[in-house]
């Protein structure tokens, strides 16, 4: 079983691997091709004269300079700043040229070749509805910011790249959403809303693997919504709530019991008064009632004995 295990393993990491890699174009400066053509066009008006002056030797200039022609003009590419042109010869890649500039290529090329921005995108994703890690409904949606970093990857290894980091970052985010509980009520776990950095990193590294195989680089992810469904708002909201005034409650008491602690220390330190354990017991419940009471509270002065 170890062995089935590690196989299937092996396999899905190697069937992520891109198969076809960018690599650069081997390709001549426009401005020759433009001389050639140039040179065709005037091979090929000499040839035209000759045959109108009944030359007929010059006959053969005709095809010569029409030849030259078609297959220097329209070789010729122009390639903007931050894209990419991906050469394709009779289905076979040839190469990428990524140099802003004017290029000669070979003209075959002009039928299957493709132009691919390297320009930085970025989308916001639908909002998906999910279940988080508690199995309360939650909706949740995120803004990809990506990039092509290999072009053949992207042409090849993909039907349709952008689609591709669509869909594959929408499912990243559901399951990102299944992962993790929505808060963290008692605050010893990663939850949605009060660890973004966290789940941002997350979120990151799995759209990051999934978008591996098409050659795109993921620059930035970060959730841009976040709630409760509209089923369970109501409730989840009274909870957290709830779960923000115990806390507090709990803060107020903790704070009051140190405060009797330091009280009752510093009379013993002092000598101000002997208590015994029946009036160190009425005097906690008295400065608990004072310090944690919601209202103001009313002193009654005992001027009798203290036992």
């Amino acid at each position: 079983m170890a062995d089935m295990t590690e196989t299937s393993s092996s396999d899905s990491a190697s069937v992520a691997e891109p198969t076809v890699r960018a690599r650069a174009a081997r390709t001549k400066p426009g401005l020759l091709g433009a001389v050639i053509a140039l040179l065709g066009l005037v091979v090929l008006a000499a040839g035209i004269v000759g045959v109108i002056a009944v030359a007929w030797p010059l006959v053969f200039l005709i095809p010569v300079g029409a030849i030259t022609f078609a297959f220097s003009w329209p070789g010729q590419y122009l390639v903007q700043p931050n894209e990419a042109l991906v050469l394709i010869l009779f289905g076979r890649y040839q190469g990428t040229v990524e140099s802003p500039g004017w290029h000669l290529a070979n003209p075959f090329t002009r039928m299957e070749s493709r132009k691919v921005s390297l320009r930085v995108h970025n989308f916001t994703t639908s909002v998906s509805k999910v279940n988080d890690a508690e199995g309360n409904p939650i909706e949740i949606s995120a803004v990809v910011v990506w990039r092509v970093v290999d072009t053949a990857a992207a042409v090849f290894e993909v039907d349709d790249f952008e689609d591709f980091v669509h869909v594959q970052s929408e499912t990243a985010i559901r399951h990102l959403g299944t992962q993790y509980p929505y808060d963290d009520f008692e605050g010893d776990r990663v939850s949605l809303r009060s660890d973004p950095d966290t789940v941002a990193a997350t979120l990151h590294a799995e759209v990051q693997d999934r978008l591996d195989r098409a050659g795109v680089e993921v620059i930035e992810t970060r959730l841009n919504h976040l709630a409760y469904a509209t089923e369970i708002a109501e409730a989840m909201l009274r909870r957290q709530q709830a779960a923000a005034v115990v806390a507090a409650r709990r803060t107020i008491v903790e704070g009051a019991v140190g405060m009797v602690e330091d009280a009752l220390e510093l009379l013993a330190q002092r000598s101000v008064v002997d208590l015994d354990e029946q009036a160190k017991a009425s005097m906690v419940a008295n400065l608990l009632v004072v310090l944690t009471s919601e209202q103001q509270t009313t002193p009654i002065v005992n001027t009798g004995s203290t036992h």
